[in-house]
């Protein structure tokens, strides 16, 4: 199975980019994993937010095939626990899913068209946690489900 993660927007902390990294590598024993960064849009001032939703819009779909599942992480998904979500990483290739891409939107979240193409919606927890500290949080979560179904260590159940 291939996993992307596509996020909009790019990191300059280097701790962050590192733990990306770290869980990135790791992965590679397990399925096919690529990070995709969309650069934030420019000269946005005389953009509303909706706009704005719609210029992402077009850049995400632009990097997405008809064929990927395609979840998105946002506030008002479903959450899960890590063994839960090793249950749907396991479902997803059992159903020989070919390619999931988890996106993680801009400041505003997403546009309908974006809304309309997913197939679901994730939540990491209630809390709100910045663009950059998703990513490594949710690279690392996917790290930890492959160990889960793999029964290594990683993971303290």
């Amino acid at each position: 199975m291939k996993i992307t993660l596509l996020v909009v927007g790019k990191t300059n902390d280097a701790y962050l980019i590192e733990g990306v990294e770290k869980y990135a590598k790791r992965l590679i024993h397990y399925c096919k994993f690529q990070l995709i960064e969309i650069p934030e849009l420019k000269n946005t001032k005389s953009l509303s937010e909706e706009q704005q939703k719609e210029k992402e819009a077009e850049l995400i779909l632009s990097k997405i095939s008809n064929t990927d599942l395609v979840m998105l992480l946002d506030e008002t998904g479903k959450q899960f626990s890590s063994i839960d979500f090793s249950k749907q990483m396991n479902n997803w290739q059992n159903q020989s899913v070919g390619a999931v891409v988890f996106i993680v939107g801009g400041p505003y979240g997403f546009d309908q068209k974006i809304k309309a193409r997913a197939n679901g919606e994730i939540s990491l927890s209630k809390m709100t946690f910045s663009h950059q500290m998703v990513r490594l949080f949710f690279v690392e979560q996917i790290y930890r489900a492959f160990s889960i179904l793999k029964g290594e260590p990683y993971h303290h159940a």
